[in-house]
């Protein structure tokens, strides 16, 4: 740690604890670059943010890669910069990032839970726990004020500082790196909600849980999530290669998507030859997935992100009474249902956002205590931010979770192809 302040420290050279520099290295996203993500991120010189009274300024470590700033990069579904414009925020770039750890540098006046000099994991819920539309949810994700940090707020933790509310750091696991202690918070705590908040739909013991995208950031999380709760997971992946990854994660089987091809929307229900057909490929995904159990039971919850090619699928292979719960559109969201199946199955059909404190906290708890592999497969360096999630883009990222190093070292880097 340098014992020299200055105006801008380089990367990896880490200011003293407390003093915050008054300009920073980024990894900006601007308007004019929108596009693949591996030419719409630029690093450059930005002014430190300035925090607020239940705000922390958080020196990072590393930070975690997901999907919301390929869309961010794309300037598509939202233009984010556009949208915080007319909010007021006249930086006129994009900070993303909403995976994080780091060191506790400030903290505003009104900050009890965390101090300066403490390593902390940031989550991802950005809110003020003293705005009315909070106050009145009961949840705080229920909140017309609830923003994803990183995403839908500007200085997230592709920065050398980032910002956040207090509340949303949480201790650091102690044995893990920086890198993998940032992997994995957004989707675990993102599963954790899905699994355990839609009552009476929530993990019991031997309960069957179908999980999509299981070789995934977020189906890795829910395979270990599903398993720690006593319920029996069965990945879908798209390849064999990754159903013996997620089976070593524990999942009971896998099913290779690949094998089938009636994905898509429904057929309409009047076109008898069409629907027939599709039927009779959901039938034969349905068969699969009873071999992969070892028995003929049918999930009770289906743990879903692809959404328009998959979410029909889903409802015809879960039980009756039974949850098909969704975080994503990944595939698109134009998802077409046999209502039939909702109501004279009583099947249910629940979307799921990120997570609250309670929930983000006991997920942080089990990888704390061990019960969660990060999954970190791949470590790249600042510089490389575009290039990730450029992999993530193009559907070529490996299995598991990515991070980047911001103020780390390089040593230890995991760097698999």
């Amino acid at each position: 740690m340098s014992t020299v302040t200055k105006d801008l420290y380089e990367l990896g050279e880490t200011p003293p604890l407390g003093h915050i520099p008054p300009r920073m290295h980024a990894m900006t996203v601007r308007q004019a670059n929108f596009g693949e993500p591996k030419s719409a991120f630029t690093r450059e010189v930005v002014p430190t943010p300035e925090i607020g009274p239940r705000e922390v300024l958080v020196y990072v470590m590393a930070a975690g890669i997901n999907y919301n700033n390929v869309w961010a990069a794309l300037g598509v579904p939202v233009d984010v910069i556009k949208a915080r414009a007319a909010q007021g925020d006249e930086t006129g770039f994009h900070i993303g990032g909403s995976d994080a750890s780091g060191i506790v540098y400030a903290a505003g006046a009104e900050v009890t839970n965390v101090k300066v000099g403490d390593e902390v994991v940031i989550h991802c819920g950005s809110w003020d726990p003293e705005a009315a539309d909070v106050k009145a949810s009961g949840d705080p994700m229920f909140a017309p004020s609830f923003k994803i940090w990183g995403y839908e707020t500007n200085w997230g933790s592709f920065a050398q500082f980032t910002k956040a509310w207090a509340h949303q750091c949480m201790p650091k696991a102690p044995h893990l790196t920086w890198e993998e202690a940032a992997a994995p918070t957004l989707v675990g705590s993102t599963a954790y909600r899905m699994l355990t908040n839609w009552k009476p739909h929530n993990v019991r013991p031997n309960d069957i849980v179908l999980v999509w995208g299981g070789a995934g950031g977020l189906g890795t999380m829910a395979i270990q999530l599903t398993r720690a709760m006593g319920g029996i997971p069965v990945a879908v992946v798209s390849s064999d290669a990754k159903g013996e990854y997620v089976k070593r994660l524990g999942a009971q089987g896998y099913l290779n998507r690949k094998d089938y091809d009636h994905w898509g929307m429904l057929p309409h229900w009047t076109d008898d030859a069409k629907f027939a057909e599709w039927t009779k490929g959901a039938r034969a995904f349905g068969k699969a997935l009873w071999e992969a159990i070892g028995e003929r039971r049918n999930p009770r919850i289906v743990f879903e992100h692809p959404g328009e090619d998959t979410i029909p699928t889903s409802i015809f292979v879960v039980d009756n009474g039974g949850m098909v719960v969704i975080c994503a559109g990944t595939s698109g969201y134009n998802a077409t249902v046999d209502l039939r199946y909702l109501w004279m199955r009583q099947k249910r059909l629940q979307g799921s956002h990120f997570a609250n404190d309670d929930q983000a906290y006991a997920f942080n708890q089990l990888v704390i205590e061990g019960k969660i592999d990060p999954c970190l497969s791949r470590t790249f360096t600042f510089d490389e931010i575009g290039d990730c999630h450029q992999l993530m883009y193009e559907g070529k990222n490996p299995d598991g979770n990515m991070a980047a190093l911001v103020g780390a070292p390089r040593t230890g880097m995991k760097d698999v192809p």
